[in-house]
C-alpha cells in the first residue's frame, strides 16, 4: 500500500511524495514521535491516522525499562486521528515493514 501526497517543491508545481510503507514515523518539534498513516504531507493541514506512540515504563524493583507500543484512542477523549501543525513537522521516515515497531502495530491490530 503506499500514499501519494502533493507537497510544494522548488518548482512552480507541486510534486508528489510517495509513501511505500503502510506506515510513517513522525518527529515533532516538541520531541514526540508518533507512528501511524500519514496523509496531506505537505499540506498545512497534515492528518496522522491510526496512530500508535511509545511509553517508556520503569519496574520500581529492577529499575529495568521497557518500551510499550500505545494505539491513540484509549485515551479519555478517544481521539481517532491527529491534525497537525506541519510547521511542528520536523521530519517524516517509513516505517519499515520488517521492523519492530511493524510487528508491534501488527499485533495491536490483530486485538
Amino acid at each position: 500500500m503506499s500514499t501519494t501526497i502533493l507537497t510544494a517543491g522548488c518548482a512552480a508545481r507541486p510534486t508528489a511524495v510517495t509513501f511505500t510503507t503502510p506506515y510513517q514515523a513522525v518527529l515533532l518539534s516538541n520531541n514526540s514521535v508518533y507512528y501511524g498513516k500519514l496523509a496531506g504531507f505537505g499540506t498545512p493541514s497534515p492528518v496522522l491516522t491510526d496512530v500508535f506512540y511509545v511509553v517508556s515504563r520503569t519496574n520500581p524493583e529492577t529499575k529495568e525499562v521497557t518500551n510499550v507500543l500505545v494505539k491513540r484512542g484509549k485515551e479519555l477523549h478517544g481521539p481517532d486521528r491527529m491534525y497537525l501543525n506541519a510547521s511542528s513537522i520536523v521530519f517524516v521516515e517509513p516505517v519499515g515493514v520488517d521492523s519492530k515497531v511493524a510487528q508491534l502495530i501488527s499485533e495491536a491490530s490483530k486485538q
